[in-house]
């Protein structure tokens, strides 16, 4: 069993950081064992040596199962599935932050920093069985394969329509397909594209929030999509057919005479997708732009109504006071 004395820090004979990176790892390796090979160092005892930890301290932490168990025990990590001798009093902290002298056998040891974990519910969690110091099985049940959260971002018609989008996870590269009707804030769920679990290497799921980018001119209000339409004066009064883009394409929508800037209409089934081919609405706003530059014939027309018009939309003004 490992003493104080030679335990080896496979961080630092890497020349690695301990939340170092599987790739950083990778190349940090590769480096130290161009530099140390016997082949290049030939009669070099120290750099035989050198080349045998190098190579030692990339076995375990290229290994994510292995590493798990260095970084949470320590010297004593390659005693988690074998039968063993209690951790000497005064082996002090370990690497993973483990005071290894308040156990008095092995079996609290492995029982203290394992069993936190539970047992087995079906969720994709593991059990793991060792033999103790009296020969005795035991074991402890690995966490669940961990989920992971990321955000993609979709333009407005990619989400109303759907998409196919390619994403690169660590150094894997996945195509997700993205249905119909995505909504900001909205999940989708890829079954087994989370992070392995560093017992079982079992992998969790991915979810993907979805973030909607902004449109010039389509909005999300609630469950329906709104936009803004300016008309003239003239069909505010007496009414109008006009065009009006939906997310479809135009359509014409009929303006009733008399309305008001500001007033919504509502066309109904054209706003965003949902599931089994249904729609929301689409709230039209009206906005009524007066012309900036008339005609002689447009002034002459509004003079004549301004002359003529007995229509006040101030009265009820006359009564505010403070």
């Amino acid at each position: 069993m490992p003493t104080p004395t030679d335990f080896k820090d496979y961080y630092t004979i890497l020349g690695v950081d301990k939340k170092a990176t599987p790739e950083e790892i990778k190349r940090a390796y590769r480096k130290l064992a161009r530099k140390y090979h016997p082949d290049l160092n030939p009669g070099d005892q120290q750099a035989e040596a050198r080349f045998k930890e190098i190579n030692e301290a990339n076995e375990v932490l290229s290994d994510p199962e292995k590493r798990q168990k260095y970084d949470q025990f320590g010297q004593y990590w390659n005693q988690v599935n074998q039968g063993g001798a209690p951790p000497p009093r005064g082996a002090g902290v370990g690497v993973g932050g483990v005071d290894f002298d308040q156990y008095t056998d092995f079996d609290s040891f492995i029982n203290d920093l394992l069993g936190r974990f539970g047992g087995a519910d079906g969720s994709g969690r593991r059990t793991y069985t060792y033999r103790t110091s009296t020969g005795q099985p035991s074991g402890f049940t690995s966490p669940p394969p961990a989920d992971t959260e990321a955000a993609i971002a979709l333009t407005f018609p990619e989400a109303f329509h759907g998409t196919q989008k390619r994403l690169q996870l660590d150094d894997e590269t996945i195509n997700v397909r993205i249905p119909p009707g995505a909504r900001p804030g909205s999940r989708v769920r890829i079954k087994g594209k989370g992070r392995p679990s560093p017992f079982s290497q079992q992998r969790g799921d991915l979810y993907l929030t979805i973030e909607v980018l902004p449109h010039p001119f389509f909005q999300f209000e609630g469950d329906n999509i709104t936009c803004e339409v300016p008309i003239r004066p003239d069909e505010a009064v007496l009414g109008a057919q006009i065009d009006v883009p939906t997310p479809d394409g135009n359509i014409t929508m009929k303006v009733p005479p008399g309305v008001r800037s500001g007033q919504s209409l509502r066309l109904r089934g054209k706003g965003w997708k949902l599931p089994q081919d249904k729609r929301t609405d689409l709230i039209v706003k009206l906005q009524i732009v007066p012309p900036k530059d008339l005609s002689p014939i447009e002034r002459e027309a509004y003079e004549t109504i301004q002359a003529h018009s007995n229509f006040n939309p101030r009265t009820q003004l006359q009564e505010v006071k403070l």
